[in-house]
């Protein structure tokens, strides 16, 4: 049996045909049920303070999944207590995985993982080895928990003073999950805008969100060799990235809305950088705000298009074409100009395959969004940069909006959620499927095309 599928067929009866799907069809799946379930939860009586229907349901199910945080119903007074801490547990499942969730359980009951659910958790955390699996599996349960608890904790004394004790708790509780899974998802219809000079606030939010987007596999290459020089190339060139994104995405957007009346020229001089860098970094894939987005410079708007494209690390809570990958291509780039037949990171040559993954996932992703923006624009009619960012933001997971949510007709709403999902999934894992590779023994002569 070919590796890349897993037969499924009744032991009783072995004439019937058997079904074959491939590990990423079953994660697509899993997620899909997860957002099933998700939305009968949410329609429950209990969960809601006023009638959802079924489509208000499953878009939200389909946000909290996706870690994304659009909303087309105020998360904070559309929904009970209950219906929030179902959104908030249908964030932690989808940030953290369902595979992690199921490894985590079979190891803790002393259960045997078969080959076939070996294959199916290789393709959900891209391993190569089944090890290096069951311990990232390990490690991201404990990570999560003692990160979001840490949060929690310090978010809960910051809000004791101004809310009751269960308030605050909850409060905190659901905040630490939201921000470390990248989510976005508020229990107030402003996000965090009345923080926006808030230190407290503006630093366990971003740190929650800055944390879970580095993904896993870096912190475990910190706690492991906890010496700059000792830290693999990846971890390296991610950190570095990271660090000189925030530090000019901040500063340009801060020069960018000074005069801006409507977002940091009303702010005091303090309020002015903090707001800075908490739309600067919310771009990775966060999607709380503390300013009006809406009332951004377009130039701004701009700026926060190509980050939310860009995203967060690999193996992380974040989404986007992924840091690494633009790394790649920028590295790329830089070699053909140098006229160089190896594409060079770091003193190391970066594989041709991984070269071509990137691109591949980066053409995939630009012609999702761009398909989603011409269906948008033909059926909408809104403000095309409103459609722009909206799409981008659903594929990339952010959950920033200009507005445009609330105003989707049906079908918007529904190719919103698609985007979502399929951002979510990855254009690399739902091609892997769509258009399964067969090995071809016949080669073809080469042939020069004029580019450019």
């Amino acid at each position: 049996m070919n590796s890349r599928y897993i037969s499924l067929h009744p032991k009783v009866n072995h004439s019937r045909k058997k079904i074959q799907l491939s590990p990423p069809t079953i994660l697509a799946l899993g997620f899909a049920g997860l957002i099933v379930i998700g939305t009968f939860l949410l329609m429950l009586p209990m969960s809601a303070n006023s009638n959802i229907s079924l489509l208000e349901a499953a878009f939200t199910a389909t946000s909290a999944v996706t870690v994304t945080g659009l909303v087309v119903v105020d998360t904070g007074t559309d929904f009970t207590m209950f219906g929030q801490l179902i959104i908030a547990l249908l964030i932690q499942a989808g940030g953290l995985g369902l595979m992690t969730f199921a490894i985590v359980a079979l190891i803790a009951i002393g259960g045997k993982i078969g080959f076939r659910q070996q294959i199916i958790a290789t393709a959900a955390f891209n391993q190569t080895s089944w090890a290096t699996v069951v311990q990232t599996a390990k490690a991201v349960i404990v990570f999560a928990l003692i990160v979001e608890s840490a949060g929690m904790l310090i978010l809960f004394l910051r809000w004791l003073p101004e809310m009751a004790w269960q308030q605050a708790l909850f409060h905190s509780f659901f905040y630490a999950i939201s921000a470390f899974n990248n989510a976005g998802f508020a229990l107030d219809a402003n996000s965090l805008m009345q923080y926006v000079g808030d230190p407290t606030i503006n630093i366990i939010i971003t740190g929650l969100f800055i944390t879970g987007g580095l993904g896993f596999g870096v912190w475990m290459d910190i706690w492991q060799r906890r010496r700059w020089r000792k830290l693999s190339i990846y971890s390296k060139a991610l950190l570095t990235s990271v660090v000189l994104i925030n530090v000019f995405a901040m500063l340009i957007i801060f020069i960018l809305e000074l005069d801006n009346p409507e977002t940091l020229k009303s702010l005091t001089s303090s309020e002015q950088w903090w707001a800075a860098w908490f739309q600067a970094t919310t771009t990775r894939t966060a999607g709380f705000n503390t300013i009006d987005i809406s009332a951004l410079e377009d130039s701004t708007t701009t700026l926060m298009l190509l980050l939310m494209f860009i995203g967060g690390g690999s193996l992380s809570t974040a989404s986007g074409i992924k840091v690494m990958t633009f790394i790649v291509l920028v590295m790329a780039t830089y070699a053909y100009l140098r006229q160089r037949d190896e594409v060079v990171l770091l003193g190391r040559t970066i594989p041709r395959n991984t070269v071509r993954k990137a691109l591949a996932l980066t053409l995939i992703s630009v012609a999702l969004i761009w398909i989603a923006i011409f269906l948008l624009t033909v059926l909408q009619h809104q403000p095309f940069l409103d459609v722009v960012f909206e799409a981008v933001s659903a594929f990339a997971t952010v959950g920033l909006s200009r507005g445009l949510t609330g105003e989707l007709s049906v079908f918007g709403q529904v190719l919103i959620m698609v985007l979502m999902f399929v951002g979510r999934l990855g254009p690399l894992t739902m091609a892997y499927f769509l258009a399964s590779p067969k090995p071809k023994h016949l080669g073809y002569p080469e042939v020069k095309v004029p580019i450019g």
